[in-house]
């Protein structure tokens, strides 16, 4: 199928193409919020594309072009406000590395923030169910035989993270969050308990044999708390790596204006439906309106 490399409206901007070269075309300080989730290195094969960070041979030449995208980043951003980069530490394979553990990705993330001058500012700890994790993944140090046979090499299930980077300067746009005293009291909180993972974009949509399917859409709680807490109604809310467009789905649905790049011509052809239903939920009257 055909895929046009674009789609603007009065909601959103999203473009087909490499976010690296496609973010150098974003004006300075244009940008009020940023919240993504980067490609998990070599963890996941999202395309056979040569621009595709997921085909990195290493870590280390993931984050060679990685730090190419963080630097435009703090370009793009306003002076005081945030990014939010979703993200886990990730297993490391006995097949792969000759021995069983896990990477620090977090913190290779946040070494590549803090060099082009972000702020470390928050981390959340996303809670995930080790069970699920068990059976999704056979991983040994959660299974219970592993318990009983030598405990040594068991471990806790590995949770999400959202890691949050502030850019310094003048603050020229603070942003309001009008919450009630126990709704911050519960997003203030470093664990967030309650995320569902169910609701994604494709979960809420049916899917069929001829749909697109996303390896890991984030979780829409996640990106509407983020959204509530970091930006303001109107702001432009970029995603670097737009998926199936979860991140300006939300946002659309949150009265902010919606920015994304795909590399993937079948995920952007699922972002532009997203979009557009998203478009379609908010223009949607209400019992009020008739």
């Amino acid at each position: 199928m055909e895929v046009d490399n674009k789609y603007q409206s009065k909601n959103c901007d999203i473009r087909l193409g490499d976010c690296v070269q496609l973010i150098q075309n974003v004006p300075d300080e244009s940008i009020g919020f940023s919240i993504f989730s980067p490609p998990f290195a070599e963890l996941y094969t999202y395309s056979d594309k040569l621009e595709d960070m997921g085909n990195s041979k290493d870590y280390k030449e993931f984050f060679t072009a990685f730090k190419y995208l963080v630097k435009e980043l703090y370009r793009v951003l306003w002076s005081g406000r945030n990014v939010a980069v979703h993200c886990m530490d990730l297993p490391i394979q006995k097949g792969k590395e000759g021995y069983i553990g896990l990477r620090d990705f977090s913190g290779m993330i946040l070494e590549a923030f803090q060099e082009v001058g972000f702020i470390y500012h928050s981390r959340v700890t996303i809670w995930k169910n080790p069970v699920t994790e068990m059976q999704r993944t056979k991983a040994l140090g959660l299974l219970h035989k592993q318990v009983k046979k030598d405990a040594a090499m068991s471990r806790v299930g590995i949770p999400d993270y959202l890691m949050v980077f502030r850019k310094e300067g003048e603050h020229e746009h603070p942003v309001h969050c009008d919450i009630s005293v126990d709704t911050w009291q519960k997003y203030a909180s470093p664990v967030w308990m309650d995320i569902d993972y169910s609701k994604t974009l494709n979960g809420i949509k049916g899917r069929d044999e001829n749909d697109e399917k996303h390896i890991c859409p984030l979780q829409l709680e996640t990106i509407e708390r983020a959204i509530t807490l970091w930006s303001n109604k109107g702001d432009k809310v970029l995603t670097p790596f737009l998926g199936i467009g979860s991140e300006v789905y939300q946002s659309i649905k949150m009265g902010r204006f919606g920015v994304g790049f795909e590399l993937k011509d079948s995920y952007f052809n699922e972002a532009v439906k997203n979009c557009k239903a998203a478009e379609a939920d908010t223009n949607a009257p209400t019992l009020f309106d008739m």
